[in-house]
This record gives structure tokens, sequence and C-alpha cells, in this order.
């Protein structure tokens, strides 16, 4: 055996040393969690999943985090540890705007874990309805993306909805050209009308001409695709799996950053974090400087505001709400005395909810 095999062999009874001692402390671990639930059972706490607290593991995590794996490997790790540990007591279901493979399930995922139920919904509507009749724990449903802006079902379902908003996921988001076989005997691509926006000039520059087909997600672009070779996909990697679909060419939107938001909705209030928003939707008094006047108690305490969207109210013609998101929690002493402020102002005031931000 020369003296590299004998490093290599060394090296290798270091890791399965670590991993056993790993291993040990994964088991000791799970059981510490399932004292936690069995004390919240006693105490008649019915939420075994508390955002917040997951949040705070998280973000520890980071902070210790010296490398070299990087943050978001670290985030992954320990996110999938606790949803195993939580399965042990409360399996979670999880509503997602289906079906299996959009990048709505992959951020449930994210946020979740797969140690979770998931239940593919076709609607944003749905997803919210499974939710508020408690065949779901939570649900997961797209609210914006970087490129090409808010997805307005989602904002119009709080409109009439009881739900919070429990937590948000911020995923980056990767297209690619998914087919059966060459591009020159495509006729067309298919995907969502916001994945088509977003891949708009990769499309000019190598499909000029292919006709562009609007459908109800990627995942059902990507059963398209697998059914008929002269159909081509964009979609993701997991919609690829799934259909069993050859990648064509990755990463073809436009934009390197590309992000899309998704918001964690159900029946829950998060305590704060030290790190959270809040989102309200309100709706300014019918006078001169009515939208001044409701946000100029934001800037006036130093309160900031991270995004406005209006949409029509849907009550009478002409008429608008805001959909405003702030740094804060609703318990924070600061922006409690601006949200009464605000709540004074108002025509219509509703807080949709205060949640950790993303990590990771």
């Amino acid at each position: 055996m020369t003296k590299e095999e004998r490093r290599l062999r060394e090296l290798r009874g270091k890791i399965d040393a670590l991993d056993e001692k790993i291993q040990a402390l994964l088991s000791r671990r799970a059981r510490i969690a399932q004292e936690v639930a069995h004390s919240k059972a006693r105490n008649g706490d019915k939420y075994f999943y508390r955002p917040e607290r997951e949040a705070e593991v998280l973000r520890r995590a980071l902070e210790r985090n010296r490398g070299p794996l990087p943050d978001e490997s670290v985030a992954r790790v320990f996110r999938e540890i606790m949803s195993a540990c939580l399965a042990l007591e409360s399996p979670l279901k999880i509503a997602f705007l289906g079906p299996a493979g959009t990048f709505t399930q992959e951020a449930a995922l994210k946020h979740f874990g797969q140690a979770v139920e998931t239940l593919p919904l076709g609607a944003i509507d749905e997803v919210f309805r499974e939710v508020e009749s408690g065949n779901a724990h939570f649900g997961v449903v797209p609210v914006e993306n970087s490129t090409e802006g808010v997805v307005n079902h989602t904002l119009d379902m709080f409109l009439a909805s009881s739900l919070k908003i429990c937590g948000e996921v911020a995923l980056r988001v990767h297209h690619h050209l998914l087919g059966t076989g060459a591009t020159s005997a495509a006729r067309r691509v298919v995907s969502h009308q916001q994945s088509l926006a977003q891949c708009r000039e990769w499309l000019d520059a190598h499909l000029p001409g292919i006709d562009r087909v609007s459908v109800a997600s990627n995942a059902e672009a990507a059963r398209l695709a697998a059914a008929d070779s002269g159909t081509l996909a964009i979609a993701g990697d997991s919609a690829a799996g799934l259909y069993g679909l050859t990648i064509l060419a990755t990463n073809i939107e436009d934009r390197p950053d590309n992000t899309t938001r998704f918001l964690v909705i159900g029946d829950l209030d998060t305590q704060p974090t030290g790190a959270d928003k809040t989102s309200l939707l309100l709706s300014g008094k019918n006078r001169p400087g009515a939208l001044h006047r409701l946000l100029a108690p934001l800037a006036r305490h130093g309160i900031n505001m991270t995004r406005i969207e209006s949409r029509p109210s849907r009550r009478s013609i002409w008429e608008y709400v805001f959909f405003i998101d702030i740094e804060g929690h609703v318990r924070d002493r600061k922006v409690a005395g601006v949200l009464k402020r605000l709540e004074g102002e108002a025509a219509f005031y509703k807080c949709l909810g205060s949640y950790p931000k993303a990590v990771a």
C-alpha cells in the first residue's frame, strides 16, 4: 500500500467516526424534539410547527458557519433535520399551486423540508380554501417575481380570506429548455406566461418565429412536451426529472438573479424573531393626499417600507387598496404605535400577518 493510499484510508476512517457521532447526535436531537412535542400537547398547544423557532435555528446555524460549506447548503441540512424531527410527531400537509414539479412545490419543500405531505392544487384560490377548511396545515403561493412583478391573484385573495401570512420563501428560479428531441423539430414553446416573459430575450435570439403558448404552469408545459416531440417546454430541474425530459439548454432566464418570492399562508400568529416583516392591506379615505396621509407615519417613525402595490378593491369602480410590506413585527412597540395611527387614518385596514424574513 502506498503512502497516499494509507493517507486516504486514514481520512476515510476519520469520516466514518464523525458520521457515527453525527448519527448519534441526530437521534438524540430527535428524541428531545419528541419530548418538546409531548410537552406542547400537555399544554394544549396544537401548533407543533413554529415558523419563528425554525427561523431562529437557521439563523444561528448560519451565524456559526465558517465554511467550507456555503450558507445555502448549511441551511438546507438544518431544514431537513427539523423537518424529519417534526414529522415524528405531527407530519405537515402543505398545499401548493400545482401540479407536481412546479417552482411553488420547490419553494414549499425548501421551506418545510422533504418530510411533509405536499398537496398539489390547480389554482391559487384552491390553495387558500384547502388551508381555510383545515384540510392542509399551510399553503404556499407565489406573490412576486423580481423581473415580472406581482402575482395579482394572490394579492386579491387576501381581500376576503381570514388566513395570515406565516412566512416567506425566496427562490432563485432557473429556467431550462426541455424536450424529447432536437430544437430544430420544434413547432412551439409552452410555459407559464411569467416564465415565457422571463425568457423573452433568449427566445428571441435562439428560437425566433416559434410559437409561444401560455399554459397553467411549468409542470403542465413539461407534461405537454413529454407527450409531443414538436413541443418544447420551459421549466425547472424538478419538472425535467418528473416527466423524463432532456434539458436542451440551461439557465435561459434573461436575468441571472431571477428570483420569485412565495408566501406561506395559515391560521397562525407568529412571535417576533428580531428579523421580521409585516404585511398590510390599506385603502385611504376619499380626499386629496390620502396615500401620503397613510404613509407619512411610517416615515416619521423610521419604519422601512419594502414594497407597495395597488389593486382594485372590487367594492366600487376606481377604488383601490394598497398592499404594503414593512420591516418589523406587529408586537414591536414602535411598529404597533405606527399601525394604530395607520388604522385610524385608513378607510380600510387589515394586517395580513407578521412573519420571519426569508432565510437563505
